[in-house]
């Protein structure tokens, strides 16, 4: 088995903020064996791309970036209720939903239309209206980079957070994940609640008590592409800000100074606010800096129409400051900066 890798190659159209940086050497693999064989003869820096969708290119990447294409959709078990799944890294994750939707599987509907890989999933741990992966996760199997043989990771392992992971932290570096096995429902248990869902399906002429998974998903791909920009035509890598979370003596006193402040209570007692929501009550939606613009629908994607990421960075360092200085939060850089 032979693996072509190419030197100094663009990355520009692997990365949706469109950013012209060049890695040293790059490669495609389609199956773990291909990984193995390629990192056994690897010694330069590596980085591993899905999607691109939750990536911030600063320059030219001087090792080796490896797009992990691992294919497959493939159930293991099923009973009456539940359906066992494994799916390999390099799906992505919005054809994993259609195809489980149409299948029967259900409780992905509610992120629909999430850009990006399956492996990328589990390490932000990705959510939408109500819904996070953790909520379905059995397992992730990866390819420890110390020995290059597999591990798994139980849900519990994994550690689980808002847009967190094990991954992110103690794990960071060390391993690459290559399949994702979720158990998922049979029978439909729809999560309307969160954001406008509800309020969306009924404005829009649909029997809430006769809602289908289907249906979900079709209102929740309405609403994000009416909000948010393809980044086929306007680059970027969706919310470009993690929504802070923050305590209930925090949440009174940003309240008194915003009584319209948007936030989500946690279970743990905190209150999850709307960063979006703070970057709009403070002007910035549809402002400019050099290259980098705010859309303006939504105050928390960020647009890059240059050829590098140096003025969305500024743009985004700016954003932060500000928010810093009205109430006191520090927002926090959503995709990982490279």
């Amino acid at each position: 088995m032979s693996i072509t890798i190419a030197q100094d190659y663009s990355l520009r159209p692997f990365n949706t903020l469109a950013v012209a940086a060049r890695a040293a050497h790059f490669c495609k693999v389609q199956s773990v064996l291909e990984l193995q064989q390629v990192l056994a003869q690897n010694t330069d820096p590596l980085l591993i791309l899905g999607g691109g969708s939750n990536l911030v290119l600063t320059g030219d990447f001087p090792g080796l970036v490896i797009l992990n294409r691992i294919p497959g959709i493939e159930m293991l078990e099923q009973t009456a209720d539940q359906v066992l799944i494994r799916v390999g890294a390099g799906e992505i994750w919005d054809h994993l939903v259609e195809t489980c939707v149409a299948r029967g599987w259900f409780g992905l509907e509610n992120l629909s239309w999430i850009p990006g890989s399956v492996g990328a999933a589990p390490i932000q741990n990705i959510g939408a209206y109500g819904v996070e992966l953790k909520d379905v996760v059995e397992c992730v199997e990866t390819l420890y980079l110390e020995d290059l043989l597999p591990r798994t990771f139980s849900a519990r392992q994994c550690r689980f957070g808002y847009r967190d992971s094990v991954f992110k932290r103690s794990e960071q570096g060390r391993h690459i994940i290559t399949h994702v096995q979720l158990r998922l429902s049979r029978q439909p248990s729809l999560h309307l609640d969160y954001g406008e869902i509800r309020r969306c399906a009924e404005q829009w002429g649909y029997d809430i008590a006769q809602l289908t998974p289907l249906d979900v998903r079709q209102i929740i791909i309405r609403i994000r592409s009416a909000k948010l920009p393809d980044p086929a035509t306007a680059p970027n890598v969706g919310s470009f800000f993690k929504n802070p979370l923050v305590g209930a003596a925090d949440f009174e006193r940003i309240k008194a100074d915003a009584p319209g402040v948007v936030a989500y209570p946690q279970a743990d007692g905190t209150l999850k606010l709307a960063a979006g929501w703070l970057i709009d009550q403070l002007g910035w939606k549809g402002r400019r800096q050099g290259c980098a613009r705010v859309h303006d629908r939504q105050a928390l994607v960020l647009i890059n129409e240059g050829s590098s990421s140096h003025d969305l960075l500024e743009l985004a360092g700016n954003i932060q400051q500000a928010v810093l200085q009205r109430w006191g939060i520090e927002l926090e850089i959503e995709p990982s900066v490279v």
